[in-house]
């Protein structure tokens, strides 16, 4: 905890664990933190040896913080804490989350025994971020990268996926919501989308 113990220390951590952020990208996936505490954070997490600062290559040229190795060993942790907490009965769905949060949780509540010999990739897009989550052998990997050739789904508003994944709604119907909009195969997309559960929560007393 001395590490990653302050506030907003675990949630910058969470941030970059699918890649690389612009201080500004980091600023829109944590609403209510300041730039100046976003600043002191990042400073003592670079001291910390969890998080390194560089710039990327022309055309870029933008300056980009990333976990370290050691740093990204922190992931089991993350999504530990994370299915832990979503067991609390005042856990409230409709509060603002990032796109690496939605992207986290499907690796978080992945079910492989629904998979079973099932093979797919789907992209998703959040305005100007993109995803690809690829599902074999029961199996789920999660990146940044370009949703060419994917079956692919379409958002401006994370939450608006939360009904599919982990509320049984049928592919159509979220659709109609007009949240979503997928393209490309929609049978592996609506098979993907029935791949995840969320735990329990706990009764009073356990």
């Amino acid at each position: 905890m001395e590490l990653v113990g302050e506030r907003w220390s675990l949630l910058i951590v969470r941030e970059l664990l699918l890649g690389p952020r612009r201080f500004g990208e980091l600023r829109d996936g944590l609403p209510g933190i300041s730039a100046n505490v976003l600043t002191q954070r990042l400073e003592s997490l670079a001291a910390a040896g969890i998080v390194t600062r560089h710039k990327l290559p022309a055309p870029a040229s933008a300056q980009v913080y990333a976990l370290t190795p050691w740093g990204r060993e922190c992931e089991p942790i993350v999504l530990g804490i994370g299915r832990w907490a979503l067991r609390s009965p005042t856990h409230d769905p409709t509060l603002n989350f990032s796109p690496v949060s939605l992207m986290l949780s499907l690796k978080m509540l992945f079910v492989a025994s629904r998979a079973g010999d099932f093979s797919a990739v789907v992209g998703f897009v959040f305005d100007a971020e993109s995803y690809v989550a690829k599902v074999s052998g029961g199996v789920i990997t999660v990146a940044r990268g370009d949703v060419a050739g994917s079956a692919a789904i379409f958002t401006s508003a994370p939450g608006a996926l939360l009904p599919l994944f982990y509320g049984g709604m049928p592919l159509s119907q979220a659709e109609a919501s007009g949240g979503i909009l997928v393209s490309g195969d929609r049978a592996a997309a609506a098979r993907f989308a029935g791949l995840f559960a969320l735990p329990a929560k706990i009764a009073n007393g356990e």
